[in-house]
């Protein structure tokens, strides 16, 4: 703990107070909980070893039984630490892919036009003979602004995480890129972690035969009786942590495999499951885009030209943070902000973005979209950003028109 703030035990965030992780959202009483009688298990066991291993001092087997205590201990250890590894490198992205760091992000040197009063009573879709805010009442009543941006949502799963994003027209999704590509660091750690646990394993696999060989020449008599016990509970814990290598190991065969638009998983708001027929990225910005043919799919609309969004406008995202599928979220638009290092702008905004809402849409409350929602400033609160939907167009325009 450092200046008062509280680093996660799973994935070593730091944020100031909570009871849960902001990032992989574990609860943080019961994952000590689970630790705590973790290390209590090991340490009746380690307990238990060293009653035998004085035990067998009488007998001349002391330097063998310490050894195989110790080989217990590490392999244990390699247990202990699938366990309660985290789940995936990164459940959605989020960690790695979408931090933006603070002293970059300045005020954009261009806004955004504001329709004047003349323009506003010429469009069509500005005119209204009911009361200010009735508009807004009736589409919410009619279940036709956020049920629809809520249908046109989309959960996206990958061999290593999941994200969201959502229609743009009738045919194709639009995501981030960072949902769909891994980052080469978090695979290169995963791979690192998975050879070490490989090379305990056939280490314990070693040992385990040198014990069995050594069993063999000793005469009947306790310390044979105590060494077949630690072979017998060297095996246990060995078939606990080969499950969890393999698991792995396929795991991480899939994530080195080239990903095909057939290993995206899309799954729609009603629960249906798809496969990606495409699939298209962008060099330039966080955004991809995919393609799906079904029937009967709402997709979300870009906001008039005359009609943007201003500081204050109600906001909401809806996405699947930490896999909880199309969840709504709202706040404010807090203003466009440029990125000093890369030129680009960004929609600011407080309604909550989480591990899993990456891809979804920015709307406002008519259920037009304005922005791909994509990062988050790490240890802040309310400080999310979104890539405006016209760079969505000018990216893959030809695409998508």
């Amino acid at each position: 703990m450092e200046n008062g703030n509280i680093r996660c035990p799973k994935c070593t965030h730091e944020q100031a107070g909570g009871t849960e992780c902001e990032v992989c959202g574990v609860i943080f009483a019961r994952y000590q909980q689970i630790l705590a009688r973790k290390a209590k298990a090991l340490e009746e066991q380690r307990a238990r070893q060293e009653e035998l291993a004085q035990k067998s001092k009488g007998a001349g087997k002391g330097p063998l039984i310490a050894i195989t205590v110790l080989m217990l201990v590490v392999l244990t250890a390699g247990a202990t630490y699938y366990l309660v590894r985290p789940d995936s490198p990164t459940p959605s992205g989020e960690q790695l892919a979408n931090v933006v760091p603070e002293q970059k992000i300045t005020e954009a040197e261009q806004k955004l036009p504001v329709p004047t009063a003349a323009e506003s009573s010429r469009n069509p879709e500005n005119q209204s003979n009911s009361a200010p805010g009735q508009d807004t009442r009736q589409l919410r009543a009619s279940g036709g602004t956020i049920e629809q941006a809520r249908r046109a949502t989309v959960s996206i799963e990958t061999p290593w995480g999941t994200g969201s994003g959502f229609f743009i027209n009738d045919n194709y999704i639009v995501t981030n890129r960072h949902v769909i590509e891994l980052d080469q660091n978090q695979l290169a750690e995963f791979r690192r972690k998975v050879e070490a646990t490989r090379d305990l394993v056939e280490l314990e696999k070693k040992k385990l035969g040198d014990y069995r060989a050594e069993m063999k020449r000793l005469p009947q008599g306790a310390t044979r009786s105590q060494l077949a016990i630690i072979i017998k509970e060297s095996e246990r814990e060995l078939n606990k942590v080969l499950p969890r290598l393999q698991e792995a190991e396929e795991r991480l065969s899939r994530m080195e495999d080239s990903l095909l638009p057939s290993d995206i998983k899309i799954i729609l708001a009603d629960g249906a499951s798809h496969s990606a027929n495409y699939l298209m990225v962008s060099e330039k910005h966080d955004l991809a885009i995919m393609s799906l043919y079904v029937k009967d799919t709402p997709y979300l609309k870009r906001a008039p030209k005359n009609v943007p969004i201003q500081q204050g406008d109600k906001v909401f995202t809806i996405g699947s943070p930490v896999g909880l599928r199309n969840t709504v979220t709202s706040g404010v638009f807090s203003g466009y902000r440029k990125d000093g290092a890369s030129g680009k702008v960004f929609l600011q905004t407080d309604a909550p973005i989480n591990p899993g809402n990456s891809g979804g849409p920015l709307i406002d409350e008519r259920g037009y979209v304005h922005g791909v929602n994509t990062m988050i400033i790490k240890d802040t609160e309310g400080i999310g950003f979104a890539i405006p939907i016209a760079t969505v167009f000018e990216e893959f325009g030809s695409s998508i028109y």
